[in-house]
């Protein structure tokens, strides 16, 4: 199938629609992509209540993540193409449809194996929708109105991520588990139904594609993506529960993802027709902000992981709680949202990035001053600044990347930021979580080193403690057990704190980084103006 034919289709295709208000369009793009987003973090807190319900290890239920995201990273390299050769509405619908039965399947799931095969399908589904959803309104606006509807599709990649965790948090309290995937059946069909109202089949997309005849697909250029990125979520997944190059696990998908890599580039780089286009990193322009939405991808989802686990670990908070503590990030994110939209009509993309990675760095560096005593609002307000800040760079990401793009390309453009962005949240979390688990070894080596009979600050400490302990009616040797093991947990206690600084110190880092490379992107025709208020 010519280049000409496919965009001649989508293009017809979406004019299809005409008559329909892009605006109600893009409104009802964003609830599917928002239900795929959603199960990327909503899982994550029901981890414990899954390994329990089912009578498996945590670590084991942990694959329930993993396998979601495999399958999601290995979809969408090829949702441009499979949308190019059956339409996007009827690949839309198929990807809804395979994501919804999926989800209540996995709700239904009666042991781990189930579950896992349930999630897979669940992760096909969701992988193809997103990409597709940018490429839809891609196309139903005109350039100097996409940062306003990217707009509302960044609420979707920003707030979704932040909503899973209190979501999953609550429902898993105070119902079930299962739950956690039933609630996308109601929000599947309803979303079928929406897409198959304001999403009408063009029949003139229909007969451009069967004039262009048979659609040439690169599989064997699928096989080499697909079996890069799968492999490389599973080595950045599991590589720390498996102990890393240490595992001959790791090592052997290390060993696919690297034969993977080196066979893609030379296939990809030499056909007509690419699964994946990997030419388009090249320009400064989008090879500049596919490493942008890395770097974002990698600080919204290690973020959202990170805080949560912190609350849950060391202040006892419950799943309910610790998902509300993000609830108010989700908010501001919302309100900046918007502005960010109408702020793209007048200022340039990489100023706005600059200043959302300079806001999130500072974040970063307010959660720097952790300490034990800290109440909810401090984590809140936290989250409320990353709130602000995230938007300013995922949105304008979003507007960069498509500009001086071609029409044939918008849909690689829609894929390859979308891999961008999964592959940044895999890096994000391994990266945060590594950092966590090696900078507590270290510092708890360094703060026994203090805690030794001789030290005169460890006899007070221990004197002191064992004082408190016999004033609550314990006996001489019973207070002198329980000041022992209170010393101990304090030095677990600091050493775990001082670990999640060095975190934050890291995506503060992180985030730094992202200012230079938005100095690189080049400006963009601005204009357009601001939707109509509904």
């Amino acid at each position: 199938m010519s280049a000409a034919a496919v965009v001649g289709a989508g293009r017809l295709e979406t004019a299809g629609s005409a008559g329909v208000n892009p605006w109600l369009i893009a409104v009802v793009v964003s609830i599917a992509a928002f239900m795929e987003v959603l199960d990327t973090t909503i899982a994550n807190v029901a981890l414990p209540y899954i390994a329990g319900g089912l009578g498996v290890s945590e670590d084991e239920a942990s694959w329930v993540v993993t396998t979601y995201l495999v399958a999601n990273a290995i979809i969408l390299t090829a949702s441009t193409a499979l949308a190019e050769m059956f339409g996007r509405r009827k690949f839309y619908l198929i990807c809804v449809a395979l994501f919804t039965l999926s989800s209540v399947l996995c709700g239904f799931a009666w042991n781990l194996q189930s579950l896992l095969l349930f999630r897979i399908l669940q992760g096909l589904g969701g992988g193809g929708m997103v990409p597709v959803s940018q490429a839809i309104l891609a196309d139903a606006f005109p350039p100097a109105k996409r940062g306003q509807a990217f707009a509302v599709f960044g609420v979707v990649v920003v707030v979704a991520p932040v909503v899973g965790p209190t979501l999953g948090g609550w429902l898993s309290d105070d119902y079930s588990w299962h739950w956690c995937f039933l609630i996308n059946g109601p929000a599947g069909i309803l979303s079928m139904a929406l897409i198959a109202l304001v999403l009408p089949a063009a029949k003139e997309a229909v007969a451009a594609r069967s004039r262009a005849g048979r659609f040439q697909f690169d599989v064997v250029g699928f096989i080499l993506v697909a079996t890069f990125l799968g492999a490389l979520e599973v080595i950045l997944d599991r590589g720390l529960e498996d102990d890393w190059f240490g595992s001959r696990f790791i090592v052997t998908f290390a060993i696919i993802c690297g034969a993977a890599f080196v066979g893609m580039i030379p296939w990809e780089l030499t056909r007509k027709n690419p699964v994946v286009d990997i030419r388009m990193v090249a320009p400064r322009q989008f090879g500049a902000c596919f490493v942008v939405m890395l770097a974002a991808g990698a600080i919204l989802i290690a973020t959202t992981q990170i805080l949560p686990q912190l609350l849950q670990e060391q202040f006892n908070y419950t799943a309910t709680w610790a998902g509300l503590a993000l609830s108010p990030g989700g908010v501001s994110a919302m309100v900046a949202m918007f502005l960010v939209g109408h702020l793209l009509v007048y200022v340039q993309p990489k100023y706005l990035i600059v200043a959302g990675a300079a806001i999130v760095a500072l974040s970063m560096y307010y959660l720097t001053s952790l300490y034990a005593d800290l109440d909810f609002w401090f984590f809140a307000w936290s989250r409320i600044y990353i709130g602000i800040g995230l938007p300013l760079f995922f949105v304008p990401i979003l507007t960069a990347s498509y500009d001086g793009v071609p029409a044939e390309k918008l849909g690689q453009v829609s894929a390859l930021i979308n891999v961008a962005r999964n592959v940044g949240g895999s890096v994000g979390v391994s990266l945060s979580q590594n950092v966590l688990a090696h900078r507590e070894q270290a510092h708890q080596s360094r703060l026994i080193e203090h805690v030794i009979p001789s030290a005169p600050g460890y006899q007070e400490t221990l004197r002191q403690a064992t004082d408190y302990f016999m004033a609550q009616g314990s006996t001489l040797l019973h207070a002198k057990q329980q000041a022992f093991a209170w010393i101990g947990q304090q030095v677990q206690t600091q050493a775990s704190l001082l670990a999640y600084i060095d975190v934050f110190w890291t995506l503060m880092l992180v985030s730094a980084a992202m200012i230079p490379l938005a100095l690189l992107l080049r400006n963009v025709k601005l204009g357009g103006d601001a939707p109509p208020a509904h």
